[in-house]
């Protein structure tokens, strides 16, 4: 009976040869060139995060590093290489999915603290060893835990501008998006963006310590700020893209070429002047920061969205620190339109969710639904409602 009930879902790195389930990847080629990259710039561990360069809780496909070197597709998790170990860190949510996509290269840590990340590193390398991370996927915070877990321990914590990951996934790493980046109509925002940049300026001028201009990072900031959307990750409106906002300038780093004819006459309308977008190219951000940073300044920015590799560049008696920056707090305050269109979104919705409630009454007892094609049926529903531009996250649909 105990054979009988073991599970075949997941693996089993106990046997000879290891148990591998269908689900799980072989990730030995991948590992290996990760080692070989690893030992030609000189580190000892590689640590891989699950986010992207904005620090985005949800994240486009060129952007899932650790799923492509891991074949774990869960939302939250870290991975470390070293030349004879690799680990991953993840919550209890993704452990029984890590152990079906995992093969036996890897170790599964149960935990997330980065202080548990720390000791293991310290284990697995020497005295005198490099950790090496992009400091472009890592936000402030994290950075200084890993300088301080690591602190006085005899090992470097050293940032590398190559992503190795990049490098190993060469050309099957997917394109950037280039789909179009597009103004939202007026009937759907609760200002004009010339309004917004407006208010965010006077908070600049009525802040004690007067700073000559705001970064933003996150990527719904940015898209706030402008009232534009994309679509460059699933289920979020969203497009990749910086901004730097002076008492005069604005400049907005992002791939023109994706800009909607009517979103580039919006942002150039006020051309020449105080409300004149400059577009630059989207590369070209921490380069135009550093210039930038140089002068008299002073640069407000929310240390929660944005990554220690921009942060960086900006002298410390230069920067002005918050969590969030004054765009994430402005955006979080709805006026009576927002609140408006609030409301009638979440009325079309739960007309939506009316009709499928109706539709399990009737058809559960028949039993042709199951938790898959209930989820597809939601998502039918909703769309049919005028408005929908798709769902915000996959339809989560269980029973029994």
């Amino acid at each position: 009976p105990q054979a009988a009930s073991a599970r075949t879902d997941v693996r089993d790195c106990s046997v000879d040869p290891p148990y591998l389930p269908p689900t799980a990847t072989n990730t030995m080629a991948r590992l290996t060139a990760l080692r070989g990259t690893m030992q030609a710039h000189g580190i000892h561990a590689y640590i891989v995060p699950s986010t992207d360069a904005h620090m985005s809780e949800y994240i486009a496909e060129r952007d899932s590093r650790l799923g492509w070197l891991t074949g774990f597709t869960g939302s939250a998790g870290t991975g470390v290489v070293t030349q004879d170990k690799a680990a991953l860190w993840t919550d209890s949510r993704y452990w029984t999915q890590a152990e079906r996509q995992l093969d036996c290269n890897w170790e599964l840590q149960r935990t997330t603290w980065i202080e548990s990340i720390g000791l293991w590193i310290l284990e697995a390398v020497p005295v005198g060893g490099n950790i090496s991370l992009d400091p472009f996927l890592f936000s402030i915070d994290t950075w200084n835990s890993y300088s301080r877990a690591l602190h006085g321990s005899g090992r470097t914590l050293l940032p590398i501008e190559t992503n190795l990951v990049d490098q190993v996934w060469g050309d099957q790493r997917p394109p950037p998006a280039s789909s179009e980046i597009y103004s939202l109509p007026p009937a759907f925002t609760g200002s004009s963006w010339q309004e917004k940049v407006a208010g965010i300026r006077q908070q600049m001028e009525q802040h004690v310590r007067r700073p000559t201009a705001v970064l933003l990072s996150g990527l719904e900031e940015t898209a706030w700020l402008f009232n534009l959307r994309g679509d460059d990750i699933p289920y979020n409106p969203v497009f990749y893209a910086y901004t730097l906002l002076t008492n005069t300038t604005i400049s907005l780093f992002v791939n023109e070429t994706r800009l909607a004819a009517a979103a580039r006459r919006s942002l150039q309308a006020g051309c020449p002047g105080p409300l004149c977008v400059e577009l630059q190219e989207y590369g070209q951000a921490r380069t135009h920061l550093r210039h930038y940073a140089r002068g008299n300044v002073t640069v407000w920015l929310g240390t929660e969205y944005t990554t220690y590799g921009l942060y960086s560049v900006i002298p410390q008696e230069k920067l002005l620190e918050d969590s969030y920056s004054p765009v994430m707090l402005a955006k979080a305050v709805k006026n009576t339109k927002e609140q408006k269109l609030l409301r009638d979104a979440h009325v079309r919705d739960a007309v939506a969710v009316i009709q499928y409630l109706l539709w399990l009454e009737k058809m559960v007892p028949q039993g042709q639904v199951d938790e898959f094609s209930g989820a597809q049926h939601i998502d039918t529903l909703r769309q049919a409602q005028e408005h929908s531009r798709g769902p915000s996250f996959q339809s989560i649909s269980a029973s029994g």
